[in-house]
C-alpha cells in the first residue's frame, strides 16, 4: 500500500507549481495547487471555496482571512490568504464577472458544480509526472507539504496540530513525513 507523501525535494517542488504556470499555462490548475500548498486545506474543502469565501465585492479587495467549515470534521477554520494565493486568484478570476456564490473551481462539464475530486487529481498527478514523481502523490500531497516545510521553516508541530485540526500528535508527526535525513540534518547542525 502506498502512503501519500509531502513533495519534499524543492527543485521537484518548484517543477510541480510551475507546471501550470509556465509549462502547460493553466490559471485554475495552478490556482488549485497555489490554494492547497499555502492552506493546509483537504482537498474537499478547497473545491467548495466560492469567491465570496475569498473576496469582499462591496470593496473590491481580498478578504485577509477565509472561513471554512471543514467538511471532514465539522470544524471552522480560519485560514490566512497570502499573497501567493491572492496572486495566483487574479491571474485566474475576473472578480467582476463573478458572484458571491460562484464556485471558485468550478467544473467545465456540469456547470454549476466545483470540480469533483476526481479532476482535482488528475491536474495533481499531471503536474507531478511533469516534475518527476510518479509515486506517493495525491491531492493530500499539498496538505502534507504545507506542514512539511512549515515543520522545516521552524512552525512548532503543536501549531501544526492546531492548523491542521488534528485529533493527537502522532496524526501530525505522520503528515510531516520525517525521514532519517531531516533527523540527521539536526544532529549535524547541533552547536552546543
Amino acid at each position: 500500500m502506498s502512503t501519500t507523501q509531502p513533495i519534499r525535494d524543492t527543485d521537484k517542488l518548484k517543477n510541480f507549481k510551475n507546471y501550470y504556470r509556465t509549462i502547460k499555462p493553466h490559471p485554475r490548475n495552478y490556482a488549485l495547487i497555489i490554494i492547497g500548498l499555502n492552506t493546509a486545506l483537504r482537498i474537499s474543502d478547497i473545491l467548495c471555496l466560492t469567491c465570496g469565501d475569498v473576496f469582499d465585492f462591496s470593496q473590491k479587495k481580498f478578504h485577509t482571512h477565509m472561513t471554512v467549515r471543514e467538511q471532514k470534521t465539522g470544524k471552522k477554520n480560519q485560514v490566512y490568504i497570502n499573497d501567493a494565493i491572492q496572486d495566483a486568484l487574479h491571474t485566474y478570476i475576473a472578480f467582476d464577472k463573478q458572484t458571491e456564490t460562484s464556485w471558485i473551481f468550478e467544473s467545465r462539464g456540469q456547470q454549476g458544480n466545483p470540480l469533483s475530486r476526481y479532476q482535482a487529481y488528475r491536474i495533481i498527478k499531471e503536474a507531478a509526472e511533469y516534475a518527476g514523481m510518479d509515486k506517493h502523490i495525491s491531492c493530500h500531497s499539498l496538505r502534507k507539504t504545507f506542514g512539511y516545510y512549515a515543520w522545516k521553516q521552524g512552525t512548532p508541530p503543536a501549531l501544526l496540530m492546531t492548523i491542521y485540526n488534528h485529533s493527537t500528535y502522532q496524526i501530525t508527526k505522520r503528515y510531516l513525513g520525517i525521514e532519517q535525513d531531516d533527523k540527521d540534518d539536526v544532529y549535524k547542525n547541533i552547536k552546543i
